[in-house]
């Protein structure tokens, strides 16, 4: 039987262990689920299986014999495709471009490229994806994320893998297509193509998976067949202790309005949108993706601001028409895309952890860069930050360490009492989200007024104190936390609940 097997693997890097001994092998025809906490060695396990780094200790065998991989190129001759998280699309070509880039078939002379059938080779890929809406010649540039996402997958789907590596493919996906995508990797796996499929959501890994590896500390923890692990069994494999209870127990009382918004409208993309946050209170926002939710975040922290209508700071109405007015009024943002909008990843973990608080250490407007690293630093260590130490750049962490680096920007501002949390926990661990959701307990206990932003179902019903719903650009549902359910919820953001409010 065909198989890629991954024997005694060892990766270390200035000394720090980042694989140690790892073994494991994938069938043909099986999905391979790999999961673990942040920093246990998942990426540098990809980088080696993919040809972008060498292993120190071990060998990679395909149906027994030992393969050296030079270079990614190297991987995908042999049949090694890989979708990593970061996109890696060139936004100035078309879709059909960057799916066959290195591989667009010519006509006579032979120096022309037969673009007639580059298209129609792009088209047929993600029809067979289950996407035939998308235009092949738009350029990347002009795509959502969630369809760069699609093109991403597509582009490894031209090459026929033979072992397809899958690392959080869904992050930025719809519900409807991630069953597109699950369906198409079931049917390659059907077909005899190995997949190794890793994620951080762990209902996605016992959907799709057969087995699934765990990784901790760059060591193999558990392999197992998915049948004979429940979710607190796999929890447990991965953090190393139970988890008991994920979201935790809310203390603290909710009080007076600390954000209220009136017919908020942003021309094209959402409108008369209403709503409060008291102080002490997490409001949920929950909407499927294109729902306008994001656009209704940046609206409030002034990063596109609204054409019309009211936001109003305890009590008073105030002009909100950049991210320095909203940070004067006390609105702290934690983006949805911490790589792209909430670091700039070449400064170091302690300059960015100090970005929104450099008023604070400045006198004279010359920056007081001791004081910085004290201030900064102390509040890295509070929130767990790995490894130790602020001098290298921010994009050397893993995910879940640089959301914390953001989140520590945000807690060093003096003054900020309304926070906006958009998607906090995508592509970050268990363990990291625990940490997350305890922090949000701990400041709405301290009357900090809290909007959640999520595409998340269980994390804003575990979460909220409230649930704003919104589709299509418009608030269509506002639920207590009494009337939480997942199908009245899906529903009212599907647009197949009852009126077009409900309060």
């Amino acid at each position: 039987m065909e198989t890629l097997a991954v024997a005694a693997i060892g990766k270390s890097y200035d000394g720090n262990v980042a694989l140690h001994d790892v073994s494991f092998q994938v069938t043909k025809g099986t999905i391979l689920a790999i999961c673990g906490e942040n920093g246990a060695g998942k990426s540098t396990l990809m980088k080696i299986l993919s040809g972008a780094t060498a292993p120190d200790q071990g060998e990679i065998r395909i149906d027994g014999s030992p393969i050296r991989l030079a270079d990614p190129y190297d991987a995908i001759a042999r049949g090694i495709h890989i979708v990593h998280q970061e996109l890696s699309l060139l936004p100035h070509l078309s879709i059909a471009e960057n799916m066959l880039l290195g591989k667009t078939p010519h006509r006579s002379p032979r120096w022309l490229i037969d673009w007639a059938e580059t298209n129609r080779i792009a088209a047929s890929v993600l029809l067979d994806l289950g996407f035939d809406h998308i235009d092949v010649r738009l350029r990347v540039a002009e795509l959502s994320v969630s369809v760069q996402q699609i093109v991403e997958i597509a582009k490894a789907l031209v090459g026929q893998p033979r072992v397809l590596i899958l690392d959080e493919p869904t992050a930025v996906l719809s519900l409807h297509e991630t069953k597109l995508l699950f369906r198409t990797v079931r049917r390659l796996a059907a077909a005899g193509t190995m997949v190794i499929y890793i994620s951080h959501r762990l209902e996605e890994v016992f959907q799709i998976a057969h087995r699934v590896l765990v990784l901790k500390d760059g060591v193999r923890v558990i392999e197992s067949d998915i049948g004979a692990l429940d979710n607190d069994g796999l929890i447990r494999a991965m953090v190393g202790r139970p988890l008991a209870a994920i979201y935790p127990k809310r203390q603290g009382s909710i009080g007076d309005p600390v954000l209220e918004c009136r017919g908020l409208t942003l021309t094209g993309t959402f409108n008369d949108i209403g709503f409060d946050i008291r102080s002490g209170e997490i409001v949920g926002m929950f909407g499927l993706v294109g729902s306008g939710r994001t656009d209704v975040a940046k609206a409030l922290f002034g990063a596109t601001p609204a054409d019309s209508g009211e936001i109003r700071i305890h009590g008073r109405a105030v002009p909100i028409a950049s991210p320095r007015d909203a940070m004067r009024h006390g609105i702290a943002l934690v983006t949805e895309d911490r790589k792209r909008d909430g670091l700039a990843l070449d400064l170091s973990v302690i300059e960015n952890g100090g970005l929104a608080s450099m008023g604070n250490v400045s006198r004279l407007g010359v920056l007081d860069r001791a004081r910085q690293a004290r201030l900064v630093g102390r509040k890295l260590d509070e929130l767990g930050v790995r490894p130790k130490g602020g001098t290298r750049p921010a994009r050397q962490l893993s995910g879940g360490n640089q959301q914390k680096v953001v989140l520590a920007k945000w807690l060093l501002v003096d003054g900020a009492r309304i926070f906006i949390f958009d998607e906090p926990t995508r592509g970050v661990d268990i363990a990291t989200k625990v940490e997350i959701y305890r922090m949000m307990a701990e400041l709405a206990a301290a009357g900090i007024g809290i909007l959640l932003v999520s595409s998340e179902l269980p994390e804003v019903m575990g979460m909220s104190d409230r649930l704003l719903v919104v589709r299509a650009g418009r608030l269509v549902a506002e639920l207590p936390r009494t009337g939480f359910s997942m199908e009245a919820i899906f529903a009212h953001a599907a647009g197949v609940a009852g009126g077009p409010t409900d309060g």
